[in-house]
């Protein structure tokens, strides 16, 4: 239930029409962060997701440490993650080199971290739905939110966090929706006999890279972004794994011993990299549905989390104090993540262009081999640093 500040303030504010204080639309980490933390503050919050949980994600599954002070103030310590401390990169033609890890990150399947967050959402109090959003509109009060179900929800405030695209997207005007996304991305679990618990390694290969590194139950995540260009040719993931990925000797002979555990690989298509908005058509956004950082940073899983945390402590200063209008809070947290993470993405975006080159790639890694320095300054560079509650 609501606290009594939190009743009060929105009462004063607003016709009580609405359901909640809050409806968040998706629920990777992003919502499922934001829909707790706001919960945590005496909010009725509603989820709305189209899947229910437990379920596997592509996904890197690799989760920079800077978010853990936050997660465990929230109540999830994630005990169970392996500890990563170190990075191989590894290029097209073998050449390799291994670093240790400012910060270091953990290492924890989307499948166990969104149910524990899912669990600890519900817990607080967190309504969840599984259903698909159709439509969103403003009014005085607030926001309706139409979806493929029997009813209308309607609500103060609404949090964006539905992921890389959606039709949604389409439905609201955004305009990334109509350009071209060459990108599509593939991911299994695997079990192999040797790799190290703390190691998590980045592989080129033309047209794209891929990463591996343990999760909580001993797998071993095989997780890669490539180019429509280079998968188009092969046609399968099957085709492609033989015919591209594998002219990484270091990848050949991992898919050449190792054994995949899931019936069959995940995939998903049309990821875009390209400038989205942080807020618009009245709602903040959260995660991916705010901008991409290319994965092969690490730090995805970490800026979905951030994101949602800097959303929900605005979002608790607004409907508790009223001190500015909706127009304000947009802008303010336009603001405060374009600050967070304008530039991780920025420098993502370079990282990725020189790694896909295969010359520049081949001179980077020999550069910055002779300066283990200057590696982790570039780590440091896509990564913030710890922040608790």
């Amino acid at each position: 239930m609501p606290s009594p500040l939190a009743s009060h303030c929105l009462k004063c504010y607003l016709p009580m029409v609405n359901d909640y204080h809050v409806i968040v639309i998706g629920g990777g980490l992003a919502g499922l962060t934001a829909a707790l933390a706001l919960a945590g503050k005496g909010f009725d919050v509603m989820l709305l997701e189209k899947h229910p949980y437990p379920r596997h994600k592509v996904c890197g599954e690799y989760l920079s440490r800077e978010v853990q002070p936050y997660l465990q103030s929230l109540g999830l310590p994630l005990s169970e993650a392996v500890v990563i401390n170190r990075m191989q990169l590894t290029t097209i033609n073998g050449r390799s080199l291994q670093t240790s890890l400012p910060l270091g990150g953990l290492g924890i399947s989307r499948y166990a971290l969104d149910a524990s967050l899912y669990n600890k959402a519900k817990a607080a109090g967190v309504a969840f739905k599984f259903e698909t959003v159709t439509g969103l509109t403003s009014h005085k009060s607030g926001y309706t939110v139409t979806t493929s179900g029997p009813g209308e929800y309607r609500a103060a405030l609404v949090v964006g966090a539905y992921g890389k695209r959606a039709a949604l997207d389409k439905e609201l005007g955004r305009g990334f929706i109509e350009k071209p996304s060459p990108w599509l991305a593939v991911k299994a679990h695997y079990s192999i006999a040797h790799w190290p618990d703390e190691l998590v390694g980045l592989f080129t290969f033309r047209g794209g890279y891929a990463g591996l590194s343990k999760t909580e139950t001993g797998a071993l995540n095989f997780c890669y972004l490539a180019s429509y260009s280079s998968f188009r040719q092969a046609g399968t993931i099957e085709a492609y794994n033989e015919q591209v990925v594998s002219r990484n000797p270091y990848l050949r002979e991992f898919l050449g011993t190792a054994k995949m555990i899931f019936e069959k690989p995940l995939s998903i298509a049309q990821i875009s990299f390209g400038p989205k908005q942080a807020a618009g058509n009245g709602m903040l956004m959260c995660g991916d549905t705010a901008g991409m950082i290319h994965p092969l940073c690490g730090n995805g899983m970490a800026m979905a989390i951030q994101s949602a945390r800097i959303a929900s402590e605005l979002i608790t200063q607004y409907l508790n104090q009223q001190s500015s209008d909706r127009k304000t809070l947009l802008t303010a947290y336009s603001r405060n993540w374009q600050q967070a993470f304008g530039r991780r993405l920025s420098t993502g975006r370079r990282l990725q262009a020189l790694l896909l080159n295969e010359s520049l790639s081949e001179l980077a890694v020999s550069s910055v081999a002779r300066s283990p320095w200057l590696m982790r300054k570039i780590i440091s560079a896509t990564h913030g640093k710890p922040f608790g509650a």
